[in-house]
């Protein structure tokens, strides 16, 4: 599982780490043994034995990742959440005694998401850039991100295998996070803009790059980055999980329920929608003038 990272004498380590990653499938597999690797690592480059670490030395490491590679709170407080995870399956599995990270401490986490989506004007501008664009894949791109919400690596994953029709609606099979599968209904502009990336073609991927292989992350963030620049939108920093976020806020600025938004984007929790929320502050949409709206004959 982690060959680089432990030798034929560290046996328990590996199978500990096996034994943690079963628990979980597809991206949710991935990017868990992604931050799990990331702390395997930290431990051999100061020799420290994983399985024999304390509790001060779980903390070193929170220090380390705050201080010194300054990671956002949210990054320090999910590498925790997977080491913890990883510890308490290891005592579970009675491989060790406690877990040392049992009483670490986790950074803050705030409430309102540091990363913003695009206003509605920039989403129209991308839009408008996208739909102009000789690369028929860009449009079909910003359209899957910020009117579906898809995530990068379902936008990116999508076939044309998975396009479909269920009770009347034009649909796409999205393969989620922890491979879970849901249905996505497609209005009449998505529809167009994924039939006119995908052609003639019978199967493989929706998107594609300039080589016509299926498109990954890389290359999706250096379109939008084109098509921001194109569109005139200059902020310091474009990639594709701003357009999940204008999907949020832009649907609670058009009035759709929290319930409902929370459904759209997938969210287990109704708190992480809100965090997605930029505009959460607008006084606009403030609960206040629909009360007073409905009580108008009485004031």
């Amino acid at each position: 599982m982690f060959p680089v990272l432990v030798d034929a004498t560290t046996d328990p380590l590996v199978k500990a780490v096996a034994a943690y990653l079963t628990r979980y499938r597809g991206q949710s597999r991935v990017h868990s043994e992604s931050d799990l690797r990331a702390f395997l690592v930290w431990c051999q480059e100061r020799g420290l034995a994983p399985l024999e670490a304390s509790r001060a030395q779980i903390e070193l490491y929170v220090r380390w990742m705050q201080e010194v590679r300054h990671f956002q709170p949210s990054t320090v407080s999910r590498r925790v959440s997977v080491m913890a995870g990883f510890y308490r399956t290891c005592v579970i599995d009675q491989v060790i005694a406690a877990s040392p990270a049992e009483y670490v401490r986790r950074p803050n986490v705030p409430a309102e998401s540091l990363t913003l989506g695009l206003s509605h004007l920039q989403f129209e501008a991308l839009l408008s850039a996208s739909r102009v664009s000789v690369n028929v894949n860009d449009f079909a791109l910003v359209v899957m991100l910020g009117l579906l919400g898809l995530r990068i690596f379902e936008a990116c994953g999508a076939s044309i295998e998975d396009l479909g029709e269920e009770h009347g609606h034009r649909v796409l099979k999205v393969h989620g996070k922890g491979g879970k599968v849901v249905l996505a209904p497609l209005p009449p502009a998505v529809q167009r803009a994924i039939e006119r990336a995908v052609a003639e073609r019978a199967e493989g991927p929706i998107l594609l790059n300039r080589r016509g292989v299926r498109m990954d992350r890389h290359a999706a963030t250096r379109r939008l980055k084109h098509l921001a620049e194109s569109a005139g939108i200059h902020l310091p920093r474009m990639h594709p999980h701003m357009l999940r976020h204008t999907f949020v806020t832009t649907m609670l600025d058009a009035g759709v329920d929290l319930r409902d938004v929370q459904i759209a984007a997938r969210h287990a929790d109704p708190r992480t929608t809100m965090r997605y929320d930029r505009a959460r502050k607008n006084l606009d949409r403030h609960p206040n003038y629909i009360l007073a709206a409905f009580m108008a004959s009485g004031t």
